[in-house]
């Protein structure tokens, strides 16, 4: 009961906060702003000077920012058709953003492939630990976009170095996890594993594996709220197809209004990314 309460107020506050946040959009779009040099100060000369320079000194125009009502008619005129198909640059935010998650899947996924084993060895081997550990600090700094030139250049492909740039970003909070987790089983489930004599294939996964099954979660989930926000800024750059292409083409048509859309796109689906590992982190946690 006390949790269904609180989960009211919270809910009221978010709804209230929300409204206050429209209430400014809608104010500082429709906010009026002087054009040009005020009239106050100027000879007649200068005024006339202005007018043929296509200026009006002291004309008062609207910020241009688009409100609330102007983005919520595009978006649903966006949500009404997402997947239709009108050419290289005109597609539905449906297909754009079908492509973005499929880079993400696929650059994950190999993620998961590296990240996992290489992690259970490292956990597993304090020599192992150490050896890796300066490429891991070294590696682990550098930003993903820094290697989509890299990326470009050696695999002459912009689909491939896009989830190439994905797999980089994902693989390190996985693995860094992973390792922690596998290091972190406490000593005495692997000792009462030893005494019966448990094969080690069968203790990884028996034992180890579900004991670290939270924090490899976690690691999981970093991971792919980092690919989400790297994938629109890679396809920024390598442009053809996706939400981050989508943002940059509507910008380059001067359209703030898709523009907004796609911002709010990338922002929900990332929540349901999120969401969705949260619930996947809650089944595997256990209460000792």
């Amino acid at each position: 009961m006390k949790t269904t309460h609180l989960n009211l107020r919270a809910a009221m506050v978010s709804l209230l906060m929300f409204l206050v946040f429209l209430g400014a959009w809608q104010l500082s779009a429709t906010a009026p702003s002087v054009a040009g040099a005020s009239k106050a100060g100027m000879t007649a000369e200068e005024i006339e000077y202005q007018k043929m320079m296509g200026k009006d000194p002291g004309a008062v125009k609207s910020t241009g920012f688009p409100p609330p009502l102007e983005v919520g008619k595009a978006m649903l005129g966006h949500l009404a058709d997402p997947f239709y198909d009108k050419g290289p640059n005109d597609k539905g935010i449906g297909i754009q953003l079908g492509h973005s998650l499929g880079r993400v899947a696929l650059g994950f996924f190999l993620a998961v492939l590296v990240a996992l084993p290489v992690g259970f060895m490292i956990g597993m081997s304090p020599l192992m630990r150490k050896a890796f550990d300066p490429f891991i600090q070294v590696l682990k700094p550098i930003s993903p976009l820094a290697w989509m030139p890299l990326a470009l250049y050696t695999l002459k492909d912009s689909e491939v170095s896009g989830i190439f740039v994905i797999f980089i970003c994902s693989v390190w909070p996985m693995l860094i996890n992973t390792a922690f987790g596998v290091a972190a089983v406490k000593r005495e489930w692997l000792n009462v594993a030893s005494t019966l004599e448990v094969q080690p294939l069968r203790k990884a996964f028996l034992v180890i594996l579900p004991a670290a099954a939270p924090t490899i979660v976690t690691g999981m989930r970093i991971s792919m709220g980092i690919a989400w926000l790297v994938i629109v800024a890679a396809e920024m750059l390598v442009g053809g197809t996706g939400v981050g292409y989508f943002v940059w083409n509507e910008w380059n048509n001067l359209s703030l209004v898709n523009v907004i859309f796609a911002v709010l796109v990338i922002g929900v689906v990332g929540m349901l990314l999120d969401l969705a590992f949260a619930q996947v982190q809650k089944a595997v946690t256990y209460v000792e």
